[in-house]
């Protein structure tokens, strides 16, 4: 599906990030594996091409720091000659991120908003840039069901978890960002969508797996591998036409 294609993950050394990293390779593109973890990233394209399952390639980059954005681009155009994609998947957060809204500052919803929201606006625009120099490009936003609908917090109750009010507020506006690149940049031949996954699973207690499944259809919470289709999809040639769009893989959970 994606044969000669150059393609970036950010966050690519991170629970979804290694699974499209090697979906990407896979279907005969370069994946671009940048992460703020060079090492970690570097462990990712080692499985990969020890595996025989393409080519993928380690970058270190920090989506909050322009100039590691734009180091990036000068490194992967110069060794490539072009970029076709980047995956915005990155997920950012300080050390007080997760807890429940009454225990939420002021201070740190704003930072961690500026981080994640931050973070995808500026690799989305300075990426943008490039692609309308170079006559083309594919920009995919990683949004959640939770920029969608109201979280369920009933599923969250016998367990320590919640779920945060930044990331609310982050991925819904990540969704609509999403459509406003899509807007500024359809004349310009770069394509803008946005992925929403629902749950991943991720060591949850077993009590919020079970309550969770309740809204949905036949799995639940969703495995990495469960969401490669999707992304696939927006970054072959088969979504030529779609922009501005937001595709949902939630297994029934937001209905």
């Amino acid at each position: 599906m994606l044969n000669g294609k150059i393609i970036v993950i950010t966050g690519g050394a991170g629970l979804l990030g290694r699974s499209f990293a090697a979906a990407i390779a896979g279907q005969g593109a370069t994946a671009i594996v940048a992460d703020i973890d060079i090492e970690a990233a570097s462990g990712v394209v080692q499985e990969i091409v020890s595996a025989g399952n393409g080519k993928a390639h380690a970058e270190m980059l920090d989506i909050t720091d322009k100039a590691s954005v734009c180091n990036l681009i000068d490194r992967v155009k110069s060794q490539h000659g072009c970029i076709d994609a980047v995956v915005n998947n990155a997920y950012p957060r300080n050390r007080n991120y997760g807890r429940k809204l009454e225990q939420v500052s002021y201070e740190d919803f704003c930072e961690n908003t500026s981080l994640h929201l931050g973070g995808y606006f500026l690799v989305a625009q300075q990426f943008s840039l490039y692609f309308r120099e170079q006559g083309h490009g594919n920009i995919v936003n990683m949004g959640s069901i939770y920029g969608v609908v109201a979280p369920r917090f009933e599923i969250y109750e016998e367990t320590p978890m919640t779920m945060p009010v930044e990331y609310a507020a982050i991925k819904s506006a990540v969704i609509h960002l999403t459509r406003y690149f899509a807007q500024y940049l359809k004349a310009d031949q770069i394509r803008v969508n946005c992925l929403s996954p629902g749950g991943i699973i991720d060591n949850q207690p077993e009590s919020f797996l079970r309550e969770y499944k309740r809204f949905c259809g036949e799995k639940g919470m969703l495995e990495p591998a469960d969401i490669v289709g999707a992304l696939l999809f927006l970054l072959s040639d088969g979504s030529k036409y779609m922009t501005g769009q937001n595709l949902i893989v939630d297994d029934g959970f937001s209905l």
